[in-house]
């Protein structure tokens, strides 16, 4: 099978975590761990440019998403942010991107983060069903995002009418970031026909979100935050204390590499 078809068929299967490594390194531990599939994080790949998430280019993606996929055999999920512009032109031209770098699959969301806004339902519409137009010419797994309970919007109903939209746009996954509770994630997943992408989230367990209904579980940026205050808090002991301890470290990078 190749990675398009293995992707594709995880979301009939048994629920799965798609964790979201931030570069080639953390790619191949991840895949060395045997989970099955890898998604992309845009603010942890800013990250690894010194920048903040929204201020990296489709160009610098794809290439990131080029590297991944030749790193490890697992199939990769592109986060493609709003598309990389506001049109549905823009949409379907980061799919085609993305799809031609080696990505099985990705996401177009409807919050434009350069312009701090979400776009009106209609719009984010169209935006889906031009970037389904172009997922369909290699079977390439889209994922679509409504983005309002992250940015300002509360209202899980609007939510759930837009992942009902995106739905009847084609979209394969259906992803509504921002659910807070086993509650909200169960009135989502209840509220549409296709497989849902839940946000992990520290308070929930994968065997909660899975009793609610999510088919796919993803981490963000939430593994490169790990990493990072990892590394922020050996440095800070190391400035202030000169506290050496946490260099005990001690990892099997021959395993996993």
């Amino acid at each position: 099978m190749t990675k398009v078809e293995r992707f594709r068929a995880l979301h009939t299967g048994e629920p799965f975590v798609i964790p979201n490594p931030w570069d080639v390194g953390s790619a191949r531990v991840l895949e060395a761990l045997g989970f099955k599939a890898l998604a992309t994080t845009s603010s942890g790949f800013a990250y690894s440019l010194g920048r903040l998430d929204g201020n990296v280019t489709l160009d610098e993606v794809t290439v990131h998403i080029a590297e991944l996929n030749d790193a490890t055999e697992l199939p990769v999920s592109a986060d493609l942010e709003n598309g990389y512009g506001p049109t549905p032109q823009d949409a379907a031209k980061a799919v085609t991107r993305a799809a031609e770098a080696g990505a099985a699959g990705g996401s177009i969301e409807d919050w434009d983060l350069r312009d701090e806004r979400i776009y009106d339902q209609a719009h984010a519409v169209e935006r889906i069903a031009a970037a389904v137009e172009a997922a369909r010419a290699t079977g390439f797994v889209l994922t679509a995002r409504a983005d309002g309970l992250l940015h300002g919007n509360p209202d899980l109903d609007d939510a759930i009418a837009r992942l009902q939209a995106f739905e009847a746009a084609g979209a394969d996954v259906l992803y509504a970031p921002g659910l807070s509770s086993v509650e909200q994630v169960r009135e989502v997943c209840s509220a549409v026909g296709k497989p849902v992408n839940v946000l992990a989230r520290s308070s929930l367990t994968f065997a909660e979100l899975v009793e609610a209904g999510a088919q796919r579980v993803s981490v963000g940026g939430g593994l490169t935050w790990v990493a990072v205050k990892a590394f922020a808090d050996a440095a800070t002991a190391i400035r202030d204390t000169g506290d050496f301890s946490a260099l005990s470290a001690n990892v099997p990078l021959r395993d996993w590499l």
